[in-house]
């Protein structure tokens, strides 16, 4: 008899959980916040006024977004998401100079981690994701002359932590702070060898660094 009874008990307490689980498998959320932007170093460029310039950074800006993950247990979410940067590009060295508007657009698919069961209101969380960076056209107008800077999409990747607090059954609030660093490109920083593979050229990688403080809503169903 006891053993039924202890066994009836453990299946209405794991289905329970079951339950208590299986109501939110998906979680969407809107965020906005402020981006920290950098760029890249590169050859310097007199200009016809006689400045030097020698980076392109993206300027620091508003930045918002938008996520939609599955929660495939209770602690562990995959999915995909959004943000869009209304920047500017650029031009330092001497000075600044602002060359035109800029988008910054990530598109990353993420695997996140929560630290806490669905049921409790505060829930921290971090997260990592792979994707790509888009770098919009840029339109300038100079003195001398006028013309469009080509876009450019190249592969990135998204790293973040953060806490998620629900008031609510299905409605809450999200801090977040995220890096996402780009790879632009390589400069020669001379030769390497070694005894097995010889004498070969190395580079040093500069990367565009994007360091995001966000706050927005979270629906879970």
């Amino acid at each position: 008899m006891l053993k039924r009874v202890l066994a009836s008990t453990a299946f209405l307490v794991l289905v329970s959980a079951n339950a208590a689980f299986a109501q939110y498998r998906f979680e969407a959320s809107g965020f906005g916040g402020w981006s920290f932007s950098d760029g890249v170093s590169g050859q310097t460029v007199i200009s016809g006024t006689g400045q030097a310039f020698n980076r392109l950074d993206p300027k620091d800006s508003a930045v918002w977004g938008a996520s939609f993950g599955y929660l495939f247990t209770e602690r562990t979410e995959a999915g995909f998401m959004w943000t869009r940067q209304s920047s500017k590009l650029l031009a330092g060295g001497t000075s600044d100079r602002e060359i035109g508007d800029m988008s910054v657009s990530n598109y990353h698919g993420y695997l996140a981690y929560n630290f806490a069961d669905s049921a409790t209101a505060v829930r921290p969380f971090i997260y990592g994701g792979l994707g790509a960076t888009n770098f919009g056209s840029v339109d300038f107008t100079t003195t001398q002359r006028s013309g469009t800077i080509g876009g450019n999409t190249q592969f990135s990747t998204t790293w973040g932590a953060g806490v998620k607090l629900f008031p609510s059954s299905h409605f809450g609030a999200r801090i977040t702070t995220s890096w996402t660093p780009v790879y632009i490109k390589s400069d020669a920083a001379g030769y390497w060898c070694d005894p097995f593979w010889g004498c070969y050229l190395v580079g040093d990688p500069q990367y565009s660094n994007s360091f995001h403080i966000t706050g927005g809503v979270n629906v879970r169903f």
